[in-house]
C-alpha cells in the first residue's frame, strides 16, 4: 500500500523521504490502550506539529520514538533502518533528541559544560576548557545565539536554558529535534526567539517535532501536523491547508458547543447576591502586593487579568494562607479572620489549585484516589482515616463527574496527561465542599476539550452558589467566565469592572496604563 493510499496520510514529493517513520505502533498499559496502531512520519526540513488533546497519546508516542517505552506491535524506522529503541541514549545515538517542558539540565554547571555532558573534549587526561567552549560557542552561532558558553546556566531564564537544551541536542548531531510544550513558559519576544532557533534547524535539515496547546503558535511555524485523538491516529495534515476549526473538531472529535454555550453567556449579570464570601481588606505583604481591597459574593466568578509579575499568583496565595499577610486583613462570612496556614483556609471553607501543578499539586508516585482525597484526609488529621466505603463512593463520583481518564482511580497519578491531572487535582478541592474555590491558571498546558470541560464546571459551580477566582493569563478565558474582572499591574489592583460588553482590548488597554476615562470604569 502506497503513502497516498493509507487513510489520512498526505502525499510526500517523490524527493522527500522520512527522516522517521513509526508504523501502526501499539502500546498497552493494563487494560488501558494508550497507542492503537498509530503512524507518524517525520522529514528531514520540516517542522512537524504533533496535536490532540490530553490523553490523546502523544505523549506516549514521543516515549515511544525515544526509547522512554517499549512498544508493543509495529516498527520504528530511522534513516531507512528498522530499530528497537530499549533505552534514551539508544535513540540519541540514532539522532533523536529530546527537549522537554522542564529543562533537564544541570543549573551549577557552565553552558558549555551542560551541552557537552559527557562528551568533553579531553588533553593530558582532563577536560580541554578551552576546547569545549570553542566548540558550544560554534554551535550557538550556528543556531544563531548569543549566549555565553562559559556563563552558569542557572543564571539564565528558562527560555535561554531551553534554547541551550537544543543547542545541545543539535551537538550530538540530532537528525531528529522533539519539542514538548517548549513555549509553555515563556513570553512572546522568547518565543519568536524560539522560532527563529527552530527556523534554522529546519534550514539545516533537522526534522523538528513540535507539541503545543498553542494553535496560533502552531499556524506559524509548522508546516505538517499529525493529529491524535483517544491513542488512534486521526489523520495527517498540511497545516497550511487545514483551518483551526477543522483542527479542533478533528481533536476533540465533536462541536465546540460548550465554548459556544460560555460565550453566549460572556457580559451576562452577576447574580443577585448581596452576600460577601469572602472580603480583603487592604491586605498586602512587603515586597509581594500592595494593599488590596476584594470582596468575593456567592454564586459569582471573579476574574484576576494582569501580566506575569503583577500580583495575581501573590494575591491568590494571601488570600489562601499559603503566604502570610503584614498588613490588611480577611473577613469569612463578614467575621475577621487571621488564616496563618492552608489548613486554616481549608477549614473555613476555602480551596486553592496552584498554577504549578507539579511543584505544589501533583504527587506522581501516589493513585489517583490517593492523590483526590489528599486535601479532605488532611483537614480530618491523619489519625482519623476516610472509611473505605465513603473514599470509593467519592473518587467514584469525581472521576464520573469530570470525566477523568483512566477511570482506574488505582493508576499512577504520574502516568495521567497534563489535562487528567488537573481534574484529579480540581476534584481534591471539591471533595471538601469549599465555599471559596481560587483557581490559578487552571487551565493552562492542556488542550482544548480539557480546557472547555473545565470552563463548564467552573460556570455550574458558580450557578450552583460557589464562589471562585478564577485567575489566567488568556484574557478571552477571563472574559468568557467572569461576572466581574480585576485588573492588576506592577503588584497592585490597578482596576475593577463589571463584564458588560468589556472586550479584550479594553483590557488590554488596561493593563498598558493607556485606558481612556469611559464608562468601562469602575471601583479601583
Amino acid at each position: 500500500m502506497t503513502h497516498t493510499q493509507e487513510r489520512g496520510v498526505t502525499e510526500l514529493p517523490n524527493d522527500r523521504r522520512p527522516v522517521v517513520e513509526m508504523r501502526d505502533v501499539s502500546i498497552a498499559f493494563g487494560n488501558v490502550q494508550a497507542l492503537d496502531r498509530v503512524s507518524m512520519r517525520l522529514l528531514p526540513g520540516e517542522i512537524h506539529a504533533l496535536m490532540g488533546e490530553n490523553g490523546a497519546g502523544k505523549s506516549t508516542l514521543i516515549k515511544a520514538l525515544t526509547g522512554v517505552y517499549s512498544i508493543d506491535t509495529g516498527r520504528i524506522v530511522v534513516g531507512g533502518e528498522e530499530h528497537e529503541f530499549a533505552t534514551p541514549a539508544a535513540a540519541q545515538a540514532a539522532g533523536i533528541s529530546t527537549v522537554y517542558q522542564e529543562v533537564n539540565l544541570v543549573p551549577n554547571l557552565t553552558v558549555a559544560e551542560n551541552m557537552l555532558l559527557g562528551r568533553e573534549p579531553r588533553r593530558f587526561g582532563g577536560i580541554n576548557m578551552g576546547a569545549m567552549n570553542r566548540r558550544a560557542r560554534a554551535t550557538l552561532e550556528r543556531l544563531g545565539l548569543d549566549i555565553n558558553p562559559g556563563s552558569l546556566l542557572g543564571h539564565h531564564p528558562i527560555a535561554v536554558q531551553q534554547l541551550v537544551a537544543i543547542a545541545r541536542a543539535v551537538d550530538v548531531d540530532a537528525r531528529v529535534v522533539i519539542l514538548d510544550e517548549p513555549t509553555s513558559s515563556l513570553d512572546a519576544e522568547e518565543v519568536q526567539k524560539l522560532f527563529d532557533v527552530m527556523r534554522r534547524l529546519r534550514e539545516h535539515g533537522v526534522a523538528v517535532l513540535f507539541v503545543s496547546h498553542f494553535l496560533d503558535q502552531v499556524y506559524e511555524i509548522a508546516d505538517r501536523m499529525t493529529i491524535l485523538r483517544n491513542g488512534r491516529l486521526v489523520e495527517e495534515r498540511m497545516v497550511a491547508e487545514t483551518s483551526q476549526l477543522e483542527l479542533v473538531r478533528l481533536m476533540i472529535g465533536r462541536e465546540l458547543e460548550v465554548l459556544d454555550r460560555l460565550d453566549r453567556d460572556h457580559g451576562r449579570a452577576a447574580p443577585n447576591s448581596a452576600t460577601p464570601v469572602l472580603t480583603a481588606v487592604g491586605l498586602g505583604r512587603k515586597g509581594s502586593l500592595e494593599a488590596t481591597d476584594l470582596t468575593l459574593f456567592e454564586g459569582e466568578v471573579v476574574g484576576i487579568a494582569g501580566l506575569l509579575g503583577s500580583g495575581r499568583t501573590e494575591l491568590a496565595r494571601l488570600l489562601f494562607g499559603a503566604d502570610t499577610a503584614d498588613h490588611g486583613g480577611l473577613e469569612v462570612r463578614s467575621t475577621r479572620r487571621r488564616l496563618r496556614s492552608p489548613r486554616h483556609a481549608i477549614d473555613r471553607k476555602i480551596a486553592f489549585s496552584s498554577e504549578d501543578r507539579k511543584a505544589e499539586g501533583v504527587i506522581g508516585d501516589l493513585t489517583v484516589a490517593d492523590n483526590m482525597l489528599l486535601a479532605l484526609q488532611a483537614s480530618r488529621g491523619w489519625l482519623r482515616p476516610i472509611p473505605s466505603a465513603t473514599r470509593a463512593k467519592l473518587v467514584r463520583e469525581y472521576i464520573q463527574a469530570l470525566d477523568i481518564r483512566p477511570t482506574d482511580p488505582n493508576a499512577l497519578m504520574r502516568n495521567l496527561s497534563g489535562g487528567n491531572q488537573q481534574k484529579v487535582l480540581l476534584a481534591r478541592w471539591l471533595i471538601t465542599e469549599p465555599d471559596v474555590l481560587i483557581l490559578d491558571e487552571p487551565t493552562r498546558g492542556i488542550d482544548i476539550g480539557a480546557k472547555a470541560q473545565i470552563q463548564t464546571m467552573v460556570a455550574d459551580l458558580a450557578a450552583k452558589g460557589m464562589s471562585v477566582l478564577f485567575i489566567s493569563a488568556e484574557l478571552e478565558e477571563v472574559l468568557r467566565l467572569s461576572h466581574r474582572v480585576v485588573v492588576m499591574r506592577d503588584r497592585r489592583k490597578i482596576r475593577e469592572l463589571a463584564n458588560e460588553d468589556v472586550s479584550v482590548g479594553d483590557l488590554l488597554e488596561i493593563i498598558a496604563g493607556e485606558t481612556r476615562q469611559t464608562e468601562l470604569e469602575g471601583p479601583a
